[in-house]
Parts: structure tokens; sequence; C-alpha cells
């Protein structure tokens, strides 16, 4: 075909104009009060309850935290589900650790190791870090090797002794 022709016929293609149907019925736009209530209607089918006295609810993520001031929140163990809502806040781990660092437990110490050895690789003179993280580190290094010393000279002694029968 040569390109009078494809002219031609890109002319006659019509969309809209004489003769096309007109539209029925004026569309209608959600707001954002129907999705609440599906999302309310969803979320006490499947059980949630409100969990009252909770005044701050953080979420970490890479090294920023999502906290909610005062949210609302529902839970349902049984379908494994959380819901906080509320105004969130971004906040740098930085600013927010020394307020946090109270709340934690023990079962947290190395989640906390962790996160001050990123803070020292992002700052190689550690200063950002508080003292008691610092503090807390030292624990985990391995002594230096004593000269003169070797491990196999205890272990045989321990292998030529002759063992008690436990009776």
């Amino acid at each position: 075909m040569n390109r009078e022709k494809l002219m031609k016929m890109a002319n006659t293609v019509r969309t809209g104009g004489k003769g096309t149907v007109r539209r029925k019925k004026k569309a209608v736009h959600k707001t954002n009060t129907t999705d609440d209530k599906k999302l309310q209607s969803t979320l006490k089918r499947v059980g949630v309850n409100s969990i009252p006295g909770i005044e701050e609810v953080n979420i970490f993520k890479d090294d920023v935290v999502i906290q909610f001031v005062n949210p609302k929140v529902q839970a349902s163990i049984a379908a494994n589900t959380w819901v906080v809502s509320g105004t969130p806040q971004t906040k740098k781990l930085q600013d927010i650790l020394p307020q946090i660092i109270s709340q934690l437990g023990t079962d947290n110490l190395d989640n906390l190791k962790k996160l001050a050895e990123q803070f020292q690789k992002q700052a190689p003179g550690g200063a950002d870090i508080p003292a008691t993280i610092q503090e807390e580190d030292d624990d985990d290094d391995v002594p230096d090797l004593v000269v003169g010393e070797t491990f196999e000279s205890p272990a045989a002694e321990e292998a030529s002794q002759p063992k008690a029968a436990a009776s």
C-alpha cells in the first residue's frame, strides 16, 4: 500500500462525532467514606477486636520508622491480622532510637547490636551512637591468644587421666 491510501483510511475512521451513541448515565465517583465502610465491614467479618490503651506504634522498615501516636489498634489473633489506623509520621531510626531503647527488652538486644553496627558503618567516627550501645558491643570480643599456650596440652592431660566410673 502506498502512503496516500493509508492517509485516506486514517481520515475515514471516526471515534465519536455524528451517529455515536450518547452516554446513558452519569459516572458516579467513589468517596473515601464508602471505601472505609467496606474496610470496616470486611474487618468485622474477620473478627477483629479493638485494643485500647496503646499510646504509640512503631513500624521498623530498613532505616526508617513509621510512627503512629495514639493510634486505633484492632487485632484478630486467629486470622493473624493487625490493623493500625491513625496519622503516620515517617522518621529516621537515628532520631527515634534514644526514645525507644527503654521500651526494648533483652530479647531485642541482638537486633539492637545489629543496628549499632549499621550506624558505625554509616558514621565512621561512631559519635552518633549512644554510649550504652558501644559498651554492650565489648562483650562479644574474642580474647587475645597468650603466647606459648595451646589447646592441645590441656586436652592431652584430660585424655590421659582415667575417668571415674559412674555408679
